[in-house]
């Protein structure tokens, strides 16, 4: 376990040199132990693994901003921004069920809103189809898939929970991580103001 510790300590340190394949390989050695953590925790294989891939852009930003000091003890530092996101996860679910999922108050959401026409940008100003597009693309693979089936090609969530196989939760959470994924996205690239006009 100490030369675990010691590799990945290694490791991160190679990666704030610029060392990109460093952190590969940190996710590639903890990537399964953290997706079982929180399926555990979720009780959803999926939605686990959209909770881990964000737990790893999380650490990514936290490291390149340098507010990583745990001093060689990675796993357990990243296993816990995992779990924080499933206990938020839960907080915010208790709080906010989800069919009220689109009632988020934000420049972004009114842009991609759950409307009757979920379209509605699609055919708005150029540039911002074009922001959109850019962002959307960055999306992971699930939450894209969901975001697409959901805006352009105007499915409900019972369609896309059987196109694609997964709970109609699941569906509903991808969704949400990709509203939230995307926001944080444009306001990094300074671009969501542009969409608030």
């Amino acid at each position: 376990m100490k030369s675990q510790a010691l590799k990945d300590q290694e490791l991160v340190k190679a990666f704030i040199k610029g060392d990109e394949k460093a952190f590969s390989t940190l996710y590639d050695l903890h990537n399964e132990r953290i997706k079982n953590h929180l399926t555990s925790i979720l009780k959803d294989r999926s939605l686990a693994e959209d909770f881990m891939q964000d737990a790893f852009v999380k650490a990514v930003k936290k490291i390149k901003s340098g507010n990583y000091n745990e001093e060689g003890k990675f796993l357990p530092w990243i296993m816990r921004i995992a779990h924080n996101l499933a206990i938020d996860y839960f907080r915010k679910k208790k709080r906010q069920p989800e069919e009220k999922i689109d009632d988020e108050n934000n420049g972004l959401q009114n842009k991609i809103s759950y409307s009757e026409n979920p379209l509605d940008f699609e055919f708005g100003n150029k540039e911002v189809r074009k922001i959109l597009k850019k962002g959307i693309k960055q999306l992971p693979d699930s939450q894209k898939k969901v975001l697409i089936m959901r805006h352009y090609l105007k499915m409900s969530f019972q369609e896309i929970s059987e196109r694609t196989g997964v709970s109609i939760n699941t569906a509903l959470g991808r969704m949400r991580y990709a509203v939230i994924n995307l926001k944080k996205q444009l306001e990094q690239s300074g671009e969501l103001a542009l969409l608030a006009y």
